[in-house]
C-alpha cells in the first residue's frame, strides 16, 4: 500500500522539487506572485485518516481554478445537468484556458467545457442564491462538508488582487452575456468568481475532498453521500478530459489520474475507489500547471500504479 511508504514519498518529493527552478509563479495576479517558488507539498487521503503528507504541507494556497470542480458539483446540483449543458459544452479545447477564441467561432456560441475559464463563469452564475453573499456561502458550506473543515474561507488579499486585475475574464463575460450564456450583472459575476478562485486551504483539506470525489462522492466516515453518484462521475470525467488545462491529453497517457490544477501550483487528485491527492507548488510551466507537482503525480503513478487506465 502507498501509505505504508513514508520514505518513498518523502524521496519523490525531495526529486521532484528539483524542477521548481524551471518553473514561475503567476505573478500576472499580483498577490500570488508573492508565493515562494520552491514550496513542494502533497497529502493522500484513504478515508482512513491523512495517510501521507510530506512537504511544505503546512502552506496555504488559494484553489483558483481547482475551484472549478466544486462550482460545477454544486451548479449541477442546484440545476440538473439538463439545464447546465445548455450553457456550457463536454469537450476538451487544445487552446489556453482562458481564450475566447472558440466563443467567437462556435455556433451557437458557448463555452466549450466547464474547466476553462469561460465556461467555469458561466457555471458559476448558475449556482442558486441570492446575491454575491448568499452563493458563496452555500460554496463555503458545501466544500466545509467536504473536508470537514469548517474555518475554510477565502482569501480577501487574494480576491481583491484579482479582482482588479481581471479585464480578460471581464471581456468573457459581456461576450457571453451578449450571446445569452450568462443572466445579470457582469461586475457581480466577477465578484463571486474571485472570491470563489481565492477560498483557501492546505493539501490536506484538497486530498479529503479529491477522495470524497474517489469514492463517488461518499463522505468516508459518515458514508452520506455529499455528491450524487451521478455527478462525482461528471465531474471526475471532466477531470481526465480538460482538467490540465491544454495539457489534459499528455497527463492522462504519463499519469491517468483524474486531476484539476489552479495557477496557485495547487492540484486536485482523485484515485478511483483508492487516494485523494491534494499537492502544492507554486512554480508554473508554460501552460500554467505546477511544474514540479506534475512531476511528483507522474511519479506517484508509476510508483504505485495509481493509473485508472
Amino acid at each position: 500500500m502507498i501509505c505504508d511508504n513514508f520514505d518513498d514519498i518523502y524521496e519523490i518529493v525531495s526529486q521532484a522539487r528539483k524542477y521548481t527552478k524551471d518553473g514561475k509563479v503567476a505573478d500576472y495576479i499580483p498577490a500570488l506572485g508573492e508565493a515562494d517558488p520552491n514550496n513542494l507539498a502533497v497529502a493522500m487521503f484513504d478515508g482512513n485518516g491523512t495517510c501521507l503528507s510530506a512537504g511544505n504541507v503546512e502552506e496555504t494556497f488559494t484553489l483558483q481554478s481547482v475551484s472549478k470542480v466544486l462550482s460545477l458539483a454544486l451548479a449541477l446540483l442546484d440545476n440538473g445537468a439538463e439545464k447546465v449543458f445548455t450553457r456550457v459544452g463536454m469537450e476538451p479545447t487544445g487552446d489556453p484556458f482562458n481564450s475566447i477564441a472558440k466563443l467567437e467561432s462556435l455556433k451557437p456560441s458557448k463555452p466549450l467545457n466547464p474547466m476553462i475559464n469561460a465556461g467555469a463563469l458561466a457555471v458559476t452564475n448558475m449556482i442558486a442564491g441570492a446575491g454575491t453573499e448568499d452563493k458563496l456561502g452555500r460554496l463555503l458550506e458545501f466544500i466545509h462538508d467536504l473536508t470537514g473543515n469548517t474555518s475554510i474561507t477565502y482569501n480577501e488579499k487574494v480576491a481583491t488582487s484579482e479582482f482588479e486585475t481581471a479585464d480578460l475574464n471581464r471581456a468573457l463575460c459581456y461576450f457571453m452575456r451578449q450571446h445569452g450564456g450568462i443572466d445579470g450583472g457582469v461586475e457581480e459575476l466577477m465578484d463571486l468568481y474571485t472570491k470563489q478562485c481565492a477560498i483557501e486551504m492546505d493539501c490536506e483539506d484538497l486530498s479529503k475532498i479529491g477522495y470524497v470525489l474517489a469514492n463517488e462522492g461518499v463522505d468516508p466516515v459518515s458514508q452520506r453521500e455529499i455528491i450524487p453518484l451521478h455527478i462525482a462521475r461528471i465531474v471526475k470525467t471532466f477531470m481526465v478530459t480538460c482538467g490540465m488545462y491544454n495539457a489534459s491529453g499528455e497527463f492522462a497517457i504519463r499519469v491517468g489520474i483524474p486531476a484539476k490544477s489552479g495557477v496557485s501550483g495547487g492540484i486536485l487528485g482523485a484515485v478511483p475507489h483508492k487516494l485523494g491527492i491534494g499537492i502544492y507548488g507554486p512554480a508554473l510551466d508554460e501552460k500554467g500547471n505546477s511544474i514540479a507537482g506534475m512531476k511528483l503525480l507522474e511519479t506517484l503513478s508509476s510508483r504505485f500504479d495509481l493509473s485508472m487506465f
